[in-house]
């Protein structure tokens, strides 16, 4: 059952294998990865359990608790995002997932351009947009998970495939995000040894060997950081289609670009000057999927991270962002990703 922890190991090392393309697999893993990442024509209409916000985080926190639930999760979306779209046709389609997130949590829906009012849990009033940005939602679809005292505790940010959306689920329900971070969470399923196992791919733009990162400053480039592992579907799904475009790479070229295998014992030293590994980095990160791409500027900090599902458009929007710095120029990427659609136009 879903709420057993022993077998939920067991079914987490199913689909990573699944996502690793082992033979016989019956479930098309991909139909859950890939898909048009262009801005719906129509607009998108939320499941029709999702809850719409009383205007006080606490009142909707009173209602979840009177209902015998955990907290509840607040949803962050556009109405034309393909991602959101392929979040709700894929894990809350899945009738296991939905019977989960239904039983501990009500979902409450919010538009990161609203203009609604809400308080959130500590008192704080603000527009649906100002709390897209207090909580630094840069994609769509987001999610804040509040414990029954009403403290956010995890947040996903972006698409992520049902597998990873389920563990998320069991994650904070069962509260170990008390004791861990989700990145120890899922390295306790011991994949460790199969994802050092198998190649990366290989990218003409990717710096090579020593990495002292420190040096890739003095070029006043930024930085991009590509976390990936072997035998990884995702990421070979982002090689084959997102990185294989002109304008991506173009891109990439601009800046200073380089490739870890997340679980490895690479020494390399961090922009900060700190000397470690791949893998601690990573761990210290605390990234929650492969691959992830975090982008620094040219004196070392961090602009932000690509850590979920990515398709063309979204990556190249972000080397965007990054190469002319919008980060400098709006409140954030999607800020200025509106500014650039309206400039298009």
């Amino acid at each position: 059952m879903f709420n057993k922890s022993n077998l939920f190991y067991i079914l987490l090392l199913f689909s990573f294998t699944a996502l690793a393309a082992t033979p016989g697999e019956p479930k098309n893993v991909d139909s859950d990865l890939i898909f048009e990442d262009t801005q719906l024509e129509e607009e998108l209409t939320y499941p029709d359990w999702f809850k719409l916000s009383l205007g006080d985080l606490n009142d909707d926190l009173k209602e979840a608790k009177k209902a015998g639930k955990k907290g509840i999760i607040t949803y962050f979306g556009q109405k034309r995002c393909a991602y959101c779209a392929q979040f709700f046709k894929t894990s809350l389609s899945d009738t296991d997932i939905v019977n989960y997130l239904q039983k501990h949590y009500d979902v409450v829906a919010f538009d990161i351009w609203g203009i609604d009012d809400v308080i959130d849990t500590d008192g704080k009033q603000y527009t649906e947009r100002e709390l897209s940005l207090h909580y630094k939602v840069n994609f769509t679809p987001s999610l804040v998970f509040y414990d029954s005292e009403g403290t956010p505790v995890f947040r996903l940010r972006g698409f992520y495939p049902p597998y990873k959306f389920r563990a998320a689920l069991q994650y904070v329900t069962e509260m170990f995000y008390k004791q861990e971070t989700f990145a120890e969470y899922f390295e306790r399923a011991n994949l460790g040894e199969f994802f050092l196992l198998g190649g990366l791919n290989e990218r003409d733009f990717f710096m090579e060997k020593p990495f002292n990162l420190t040096q890739t400053l003095d070029n006043k480039k930024p930085l991009a950081v590509f976390f990936e592992q072997g035998n990884c579907h995702t990421c070979d799904l982002l090689h084959s289609e997102p990185l294989s475009k002109d304008q991506t790479i173009y891109e990439l070229e601009q800046m200073n670009v380089v490739q870890l295998n997340m679980w490895t014992d690479t020494p390399l030293t961090t922009p900060a000057g700190k000397k470690t590994t791949a893998k601690e980095w990573a761990k210290s990160l605390n990234l929650l999927y492969a691959p992830s791409i975090i982008f620094f500027d040219p004196t070392g900090k961090e602009i932000i991270r690509v850590d979920s599902v990515t398709h063309f458009n979204r990556l190249w929007g972000v080397l965007d962002y990054v190469n002319r710095e919008g980060y400098k120029k709006t409140d954030d990427y999607q800020s200025w990703r509106l500014q650039q659609r309206e400039i298009a136009k």
